[in-house]
């Protein structure tokens, strides 16, 4: 059993398909079958089930993928903090994030952090759901994600930075806009936009709607994300609930944004491996991130 056997062994869990992961690493179908099958005469037991449309892993499969995944993402994050100790203290932080995410939540704190560790360098790599991000901090190597929290997730621990209260986005002409707050119950009179299918943020409100007796998944219209919502708001296709972002304040872009207050607030922060483990830049650029996020404790 080799490393090399269980990343590759690793990539095809999550790909489902042999000849991806081969794509993936510029070799031969039978090469990545090599691999697995030398695990499977190693262990003596199947770790894969083919079927039509590629392979799923087997309970024994399963097992050893959650194992071997947490080790070799240990063991690539060590390498990394020893390169830098060698390095003398440059090297780079890795963190996965939305679409908007630097906008809204980074901005001020990617400027500050270049100022005060000019030999460190921020690479952001853009994931399209907080799962995504979850499953990116474990097969890509990274350092931090800014998610949406949501229940626990084995091997990731996340930290709350900010609770977003909701606001309903409507155009500054509109009736609602004259109002200091909407009721919960209202909602389910509304136009909605609706926030992006399968997304923590999605299943929050859903579940909030379902406490409140509001109808959810009725819109004729749904986003990627929240800006988008926001947006179509603007151009009159209906109302959008979504998260009091920073910067927005009560309005924008001919815009109001009506608080919701019935809605519990949106946790929005990090997750990462082990905090424990983190660099000393990495934990640096989450510090900073935190602070400006919450002003009135800086």
């Amino acid at each position: 059993m080799t490393l090399d056997d269980l990343r590759v062994f690793v990539a095809v869990c999550r790909a489902g398909s042999l000849s991806a992961v081969a794509r993936e690493l510029g070799c031969t179908q039978s090469a990545v079958s090599q691999h697995v099958r030398r695990l499977e005469r190693e262990v003596g037991v199947g770790l894969v089930e083919r079927q039509a449309r590629g392979v799923v892993p087997t309970r024994a499969g399963r097992l050893l993928e959650r194992a071997a995944a947490e080790g070799i993402s240990g063991l690539d994050l060590a390498l990394r903090r020893l390169d830098e100790m060698v390095r003398g203290g440059g090297g780079a932080v890795r963190i996965a994030t939305g679409g908007a995410t630097v906008r809204h939540f980074m901005a001020d704190a990617v400027v500050e952090f270049r100022q005060q560790y000019p030999r460190v360098s921020l690479e952001f790599q853009t994931e399209n759901s907080s799962r995504s991000c979850f499953e990116a901090l474990g097969d890509h190597g990274l350092d931090l994600a800014w998610v949406t929290l949501g229940p626990p997730e084995r091997g990731v621990e996340q930290r709350t930075v900010v609770s977003l209260p909701w606001v309903l986005a409507v155009r500054a002409d509109a009736e609602l806009a004259e109002r200091e707050r909407i009721e919960g119950e209202e909602l389910a009179g509304m136009r909605l936009i609706g926030l992006p299918e399968n997304s923590t943020s999605r299943a929050h409100l859903d579940t909030s709607y379902r406490e409140l007796g509001v109808p959810s998944g009725a819109s004729d219209t749904s986003v990627a994300d929240w800006d988008t919502a926001v947006l179509l708001a603007g151009l009159g296709l209906g109302h959008a609930v979504v998260p009091a972002l920073p910067g927005w304040g009560t309005g924008r872009d001919g815009l109001r944004f009506v608080p919701v207050p019935a809605l519990p607030p949106l946790p929005v922060g990090w997750a990462v491996r082990q905090w424990d483990a983190l660099s000393p830049a990495a934990r640096a650029f989450a510090d900073t991130v935190t602070r400006h996020c919450r002003p009135s404790e800086s």
